[in-house]
C-alpha cells in the first residue's frame, strides 16, 4: 500500500493549515484490470482538460514535507569594474515557509522580491548572508537542490520541440534510464492532463500561447516531482483567466504536501484570495508575513486600517510604496520584528520548532559531489542531448538550411568573380584575393552565427542546469558534436563550388588540403564567437566579435607581408589563426612544387612561376602540415578557454 506523504504532514502540523487532497487506498486490481484503469482514469483528466478544469494529480512527494526557515537574511550587490560600489538590498529580514501552503511574496518594483526569492532557491549565493534552516538544519544547498526546483519569470523553452519532446527529454534526463518509457508516458500524460496541455502536446513550444508556455515551464519541473517550488512572477504576461488557472494549479500542488514560493507584483482580490500565505517586502524589509485572511486584522493592529471595500492586496502595495507616509512602513516592520514573528499565520500555535522539525525529519542527506546532483550518467546525458541537438539542428532554418544556402551562394558569387583564376599566370594575385576572401567568408559567417545564437541558448541552459537536467560537460559535447557534421558538410559543399568554378589545381591531393584548411578554420572561429557568445549578450557580442577579429587580419600576412612586420609586432603573427589558414591555402594552391602556370599570349605574367610568388609573399609552399598543428592547437586552447569561460559565466550569475 502506497505511503501518503499527507500522513506525516498532519502528524508534524496538524490537520488545520493542511488541508489534504482525498486520495483512496486503492488494492491490487486482477491481471487485465490494470489497464482499463488507467485507461479510464486517463479519458477522466483528458475530459477535465477539454472543460479546461484543474484535475487532482496523484504523483504525491514520496519524501518527508520541507520546512524552510531564514533569519537575518542580507543580500549586498555590487557594481562597476572592480566592484567597489555595494548597495544593501535585503536588511536582515526572517521568515517562515511551512510546506502545504502556497506562499506568495509581494512588494512593489525593487524591493528585492526576486533577490529574496534567489536566495532561498539558491540560484543567487553571491552577496547573500544568513541563515537557512532546512526542517530545522543548516541547509546543505546541493541537498537541498535535489528536492527543489525553480521556474524563471521568462519561459525559457526549447522552442523547436513539441510539448511532447521538450517532456520526454526532461523525462528521460530526470528520471534516469532504468525508469520504463511506458511509465515515463504515464508520468508526462499525467501531468499534461492535470496543467492543461494535453491537447497541445503535438504543438511546438514556439507557437504556443502564454498562458501555455507557463504551464509547459512548471510541467518540465514536475517530472521528477520536487518537494519544492520556486517561481518567479509566474503570472507575468498572462489574462485573467490564465492566472487564475495557473494559481488554481500551484494551490493543487501546495495541498499535496510541497512547499511553494512565489513572487507576484500586485494580485487581483480574487486571485489574492487563492494563497494561503503572503510576505510582503518594502525597500528590502519584511512589513507584513501572515495569511492573506489575517491581513486586514494585521493592519487594524498596526493603527491605519484597511479602507472598506479596498483590496488589502492593493493597500499593502500602497503601504510599502510609501504613498501613506514612510512612517508607516517602519510600523508594520516593527508590527512584524522584520518577519520574526509568526502571530499573524493561521494556526501559528502548531508550527513545530527547528528542535521539532530536527528530531521529526532529521536533516535532508547531504550531496557528495557534483554529479550526484544528476539523475542519470553522464553518457546517458550525453546521448539525450545529441538526440535533442540533431533534431533541433534538423529543424532549425537559420543554423541549418540557412546556413547552407549562404555557403552554396557565397561559393558560386566568389566563384564568378573570380572565374578560372586558379589556372591564369596573369591573375595569382587576383587568385591570392581570393583565398583570403575565403577565409574571411569562413570566419565572419561562422562567428558571428556563435555570437547571435548562443546568448539566447545560454538563458536555456542557465535554468536547466541550475534544475540539475545534465551537467555543463555533457552539455558541452553535445553542442561539439552536433555542429561538427554540419560544419564539415557545409565546408565541403563550398569547397567543391569554389575549387571547379576558379579552376585550381586538378589534385585530389591538393583540394583536401583546401577542404582540411577550410574546416579548421570555421571550428577555430567558431570556437572563438562561443567564447564571446557565452560571456556577452548579442549587442556587446556583435561589437567585440568583429573588433577582436581585426589584429587576426592585420598579423594574416595577407595587407602587410609578414617580413615588413616590425620586431615589437611580429609576435601577433603567431596567434592569429588566418595566418596559419592563409599559408595553409597557398600551401595547397602553390606549393608542393607546383608546376609553371599558364600565361596568355597578350598577357605579361609576373608570377607565372610559384615559387617566385611564394618568395615575395614571404610564405614556403611546404608548411602545411605545421600549419595543421598550429590551428589545431589554437582549436584546443580556444574550445577549453570557451568552456571555462562558460563555467565562470554560470557561476558569476549566482
Amino acid at each position: 500500500m502506497e505511503v501518503v506523504i499527507q500522513e506525516a504532514v498532519t502528524a508534524v502540523y496538524g490537520s488545520g493549515e493542511i488541508k489534504e487532497v482525498q486520495m483512496r487506498e486503492q488494492s491490487p486490481a486482477p491481471e487485465g484490470e490494470e489497464p482499463k484503469k488507467r485507461n479510464s482514469d486517463a479519458v477522466s483528466m483528458i475530459s477535465q482538460v477539454e472543460r479546461d478544469e484543474p484535475t487532482k494529480f496523484s504523483m504525491l512527494p514520496k519524501d518527508d514535507p520541507v520546512d524552510i526557515q531564514f533569519e537575518n537574511v542580507r543580500f549586498t550587490a555590487t557594481k562597476g569594474i572592480f566592484k567597489k560600489e555595494s548597495k544593501e538590498i535585503l536588511h536582515s529580514i526572517n521568515g517562515r515557509l511551512p510546506p502545504g501552503q502556497l506562499v506568495a511574496i509581494m512588494g512593489p518594483s525593487g524591493a528585492g522580491k526576486s533577490t529574496l526569492l534567489n536566495a532561498l532557491s539558491g540560484y543567487s549565493i553571491t552577496g547573500t548572508r544568513g541563515k537557512f534552516l532546512i526542517n530545522g538544519s543548516p541547509r546543505d544547498l546541493n541537498a537541498f537542490r535535489k528536492l527543489s526546483c525553480y521556474i524563471t519569470q521568462d519561459d525559457r523553452l526549447q522552442a523547436l520541440l513539441t510539448v511532447m519532446e521538450n517532456m520526454l527529454v526532461a523525462a528521460d534526463l530526470k528520471l534516469g534510464a532504468d525508469v520504463p518509457l511506458t511509465e515515463k508516458e504515464d508520468i508526462i500524460q499525467e501531468i499534461l492532463c492535470t496543467l492543461g496541455l494535453y491537447k497541445a502536446r503535438h504543438t511546438r513550444a514556439e507557437r504556443l500561447s502564454g498562458g501555455q508556455k507557463k504551464r509547459l515551464s512548471i510541467a518540465l519541473e514536475l517530472v521528477n516531482n520536487p518537494l519544492v517550488m520556486f517561481l518567479d512572477e509566474p503570472t507575468t504576461g498572462l489574462d485573467s483567466s490564465s492566472c487564475r488557472q495557473c494559481v488554481k494549479l500551484l494551490k493543487v500542488l501546495a495541498r499535496q504536501g510541497r512547499t511553494i514560493v512565489c513572487t507576484i507584483h500586485q494580485p487581483s482580490a480574487s486571485l489574492f484570495d487563492n494563497f494561503d500565505q503572503v510576505y510582503v517586502l518594502a525597500a528590502g524589509k519584511c512589513v507584513y508575513q501572515g495569511s492573506t485572511k489575517m491581513m486586514v486584522p494585521f493592519f487594524d493592529d498596526v493603527g491605519f486600517p484597511c479602507p472598506m471595500y479596498h483590496n488589502p492586496a492593493d493597500y499593502v502595495i500602497e503601504l510599502a510604496c510609501g504613498e501613506h507616509g514612510t512612517d508607516k512602513i517602519d510600523r508594520m516592520v516593527k508590527g512584524t520584528e522584520n518577519g520574526k514573528t509568526l502571530q499573524w499565520m493561521k494556526h501559528h500555535a502548531s508550527l513545530p520548532s527547528a528542535r521539532t522539525l530536527r528530531e521529526k525529519f532529521g536533516p535532508i542527506k547531504k550531496s557528495e559531489g557534483s554529479e550526484s546532483l544528476h539523475a542519470t550518467s553522464a553518457s546517458h546525458q550525453l546521448k539525450i542531448l545529441l538526440g535533442r541537438g540533431f533534431l533541433k539542428a534538423k529543424r532549425d532554418s537559420t543554423l541549418t538550411y540557412t546556413r547552407i544556402m549562404v555557403n552554396i551562394l557565397t561559393g558560386i558569387m566568389l566563384g564568378t568573380l573570380y572565374w578560372q583564376a586558379g589556372i591564369d599566370g596573369s591573375k595569382v594575385l587576383d587568385n591570392y584575393n581570393l583565398l583570403f576572401s575565403i577565409l574571411m567568408h569562413h570566419m565572419m559567417s561562422t562567428m558571428m552565427l556563435m555570437i547571435l545564437s548562443f546568448p539566447n541558448e545560454m538563458s536555456v541552459l542557465t535554468k536547466e542546469h541550475f534544475n540539475r537536467w545534465y551537467s555543463l560537460k555533457m552539455y558541452y559535447t553535445s553542442v561539439t558534436i552536433v555542429d561538427a557534421p554540419l560544419s564539415v558538410f557545409c565546408c565541403v559543399v563550398f569547397s567543391v563550388i569554389i575549387y571547379t568554378m576558379t579552376a585550381q589545381p586538378p589534385s585530389l591531393e591538393r583540394f583536401g588540403m583546401f577542404t582540411a584548411i577550410s574546416v579548421l578554420v570555421v571550428f577555430v572561429a567558431q570556437s572563438f564567437g562561443l567564447m564571446i557568445g557565452a560571456v556577452f549578450d548579442v549587442t556587446n557580442g556583435t561589437f567585440l566579435g568583429p573588433t577582436l577579429s581585426v589584429p587576426m587580419m592585420m598579423f594574416a600576412g595577407f595587407g602587410v607581408a609578414l617580413k615588413d612586420l616590425p620586431s615589437y609586432l611580429f609576435w601577433g603573427s603567431y596567434i592569429s589563426y588566418l595566418r596559419y589558414g592563409l599559408e595553409g591555402f597557398v600551401g595547397a594552391i602553390y606549393g608542393l612544387n607546383r608546376n609553371t602556370l599558364e600565361c596568355p599570349e597578350d598577357k605579361y605574367c609576373h608570377y607565372k612561376y610559384p615559387t617566385k610568388f611564394l618568395e615575395d609573399i614571404d610564405m614556403k609552399g611546404d608548411q602545411f602540415w605545421n600549419d595543421i598543428i598550429c590551428l589545431a592547437i589554437i582549436l584546443f586552447f580556444l574550445r577549453i578557454m570557451a568552456f571555462v569561460l562558460l563555467r565562470w559565466k554560470l557561476t558569476a550569475q549566482r
